[in-house]
């Protein structure tokens, strides 16, 4: 493969009750959320994006959020634990504010010198906070629940569980373009680009594990960056001419997609940097109201009556 990503673009999951996941992810995690629009190919659903201050890709973490949803099972052929990046000082500070809040946290230290918290949110989904030995000098989002020298920088890295993983190396090298870089036990790690924070996979291989059921609790995909749609476009010919099954190129307004599985199982996506979330909403404004694409925006009356309800915390909003 001569097209090789740059790193994590963003993950998505899906959840409950769509307030709760609001309420968990800008201010128990301090995170904007950037938009707040719908999931285009069901449009009763809320699509709810949380990143950095504009929403930088790798900064990214999104849910499909349904009251109702039923509960998902962890196992192979899924991602099971996305992290985020934090300074490297600011564990201890990060358990007591997650005490603060009813999450219960375990603490742990890894070969390559990473601090990490581990916990859930809400709703199940494996969550950690990783202080990288490495400088990670991505700006934060700074509020008052979560201020600038603790929050999340973006994220760190996905942990893919699989039963085996030959394939699944092979289409992360072959594939992404990604480097082995080390092996811990059953966990294998690679690295996209120059490697670091936002930058990183690992690949856990568990053979007895049941297979994961994607639903509440659960990530749904994970997205790898590719800079503009030529190279998407390019990188999704050189994937074909590989045999792998890929969707065509989807429009999601503020990204373009393209969509495959990796042979483990769990759905991959490479989407765009461009255009961002800026092109129909100002930076100041991002997340307040429901955005549409345009080919739903004649039915906006239909489907805002589907949605439930959101209070946006203030924190949401710059000083």
């Amino acid at each position: 493969m001569s097209i090789k990503t740059s790193g994590l673009h963003h993950v998505t999951a899906i959840g409950g009750d769509p307030q709760r996941n609001v309420d968990f992810y800008t201010r128990a995690l301090g995170l904007r959320l950037v938009k707040t629009t719908v999931n285009f190919d069901d449009p009763g659903t809320f699509h709810l994006y949380y990143g950095d201050e504009a929403g930088k890709p790798g900064s990214l973490m999104t849910f499909f959020p349904w009251r109702d949803a039923p509960k998902g099972r962890h196992g192979t052929g899924q991602a099971t634990t996305t992290s985020f990046s934090v300074p490297e000082a600011s564990l201890g500070w990060w358990k007591r504010h997650l005490a603060e809040n009813r999450v219960e946290t375990s603490q742990i230290r890894n070969s390559d010198g990473e601090e990490t918290l581990t916990f859930a949110d809400p709703d199940g989904l494996k969550l950690a906070l990783v202080a990288h030995p490495q400088r990670d000098p991505r700006d934060p989002w700074d509020t008052k629940l979560v201020p600038a020298e603790h929050a999340i920088r973006g994220l760190h890295s996905v942990t893919l569980s699989v039963s085996k993983e030959d394939a699944t190396a092979g289409m992360l090298t072959d594939g992404l373009g990604l480097t082995f870089v080390n092996q811990e036990e059953n966990r294998l790690r690679f690295s996209a680009g120059e490697g670091g924070p936002g930058a990183l996979v690992d690949v856990l291989v568990t053979p007895d594990a049941p297979r994961g059921l994607v639903a509440a609790g659960t990530v749904h995909h994970v997205a790898w960056r590719a800079p503009d749609e030529a190279t998407q476009a390019a990188w999704r010919d050189e994937l074909i001419d590989d045999g792998v099954n890929v969707t065509s190129i989807l429009d999601r307004q503020y990204f373009r997609s393209i969509y495959f599985r990796e042979p483990g199982g769990t759905l991959l996506e490479v989407a765009t940097d461009e255009p961002g979330f800026a092109i129909d909403e100002p930076l100041l404004e991002l997340g307040r109201a429901l955005k549409l694409p345009p080919w739903l925006e004649p039915k906006r009356e239909d489907i805002e009556a589907m949605l439930p309800k959101l209070d946006l915390p203030s924190e949401n909003n710059p000083r």
